[in-house]
């Protein structure tokens, strides 16, 4: 690895550290301004206020906004992310546990996306005018269209509680894994699908290809040297963007599964108002997506070292 890049990776993940105290900062703020008090919600309506406010005083919600988020602070910077107000978990180990599970359902999903996105693009492109592109059209603008909660819930009925082909929820061996990964593989493999359609059209009407062509070089050498590297690059972005966003917990896919992972945990410490939890996913949410972002970045350099990492900088 060249130096150039090293010092590039080094200011990138400095760069984290701005980013997330401003992140911590208007997240914490966020939720001290939400009504209500957390406290009361996980004791329940009849604890005395002698309890409320004893746990108040424990978790030190009785302190100013500032004070908080000074204590929170240090706690973070010692790598603690705290514990959590209904188990009393430290939430880091928690997310630790939970990650595996989330790691698998989005190279599941990917696994499925990257290969059906990128040959049904290939065949739009490629079939321009006919029959073949139309029906690929639809099934990349429906992968759009249909909302994940919907497309979630018929393909549970239909593969799980209706044909028994698969487990209809829970966290388990590949059979578990199946229905959820197909699920959030649907728009992925249809924005990789347009994405890799578009820029299969522009680069197949760049004169290079002409000229490719010209000389009576196969149609497969062309496709996988000529096009296939020149439109790499937009496709691995999209490759890198919807996999920092499925590490960062697939929220209505893991709840509608039941799959037990970091976005499941997220929306359970959003219902519970569980501020530990919330804040813990959040931060770590943040740092997997600057992580994935940064590797996406050293891949365009490799794949085409045209691209000066410093320049994209400026």
């Amino acid at each position: 690895m060249g130096v150039d890049i090293k010092a590039y990776i080094l200011k990138r993940l400095l760069l984290l550290i701005p980013l997330l105290l401003g992140i911590t900062l208007l997240t914490f703020s966020l939720l001290k301004a939400l009504p209500g008090d957390p406290v009361q919600g996980f004791v329940g309506e009849r604890a005395s206020p002698e309890i409320i406010e004893s746990i108040r005083k424990e978790i030190g919600a009785d302190k100013s906004f500032i004070s908080q988020y000074a204590g929170y602070l240090k706690l973070l910077i010692t790598g603690d992310f705290g514990r959590s107000y209904y188990t009393n978990r430290d939430v880091l180990t928690d997310i630790a546990m939970k990650f595996p599970n989330t790691m698998k359902l989005a190279f599941g999903a990917m696994f499925i996306a990257i290969p059906l996105g990128i040959t049904i693009g290939y065949i739009s492109a490629y079939r321009r005018g006919g029959f073949l592109e139309r029906f690929m059209n639809i099934v990349s603008i429906t992968g759009l269209s249909i909302p994940v909660f919907w497309s979630g819930i018929m393909i549970m009925l239909i593969f799980g509680l209706e044909l028994k082909l698969f487990p209809p929820s829970g966290t388990g061996d590949i059979r578990f894994l199946v229905l959820p990964a197909v699920v959030l593989s649907i728009p992925a493999m249809a924005t990789l699908a347009r994405v890799t359609r578009t820029t299969v059209i522009d680069i197949l009407g760049m004169p290079y290809i002409n000229t490719a062509v010209a000389k009576g070089l196969p149609s497969l050498k062309i496709s996988i040297i000529h096009v296939l590297k020149n439109a790499i690059i937009p496709i691995v972005t999209i490759i890198g963007l919807d996999f920092g966003s499925y590490l960062n917990g697939a929220v209505v896919t893991e709840t509608i599964f039941g799959w037990d992972g970091i976005g499941r945990f997220t929306m359970e410490g959003i219902i519970k108002r569980d501020y530990p939890v919330i804040m813990g996913c959040i931060i770590s949410g943040t740092v997997i997506f600057v992580v994935v972002n940064l590797i996406t970045d050293v891949i365009y350099h490799y794949l085409d070292p045209r691209i000066r990492l410093h320049d994209k900088e400026r």
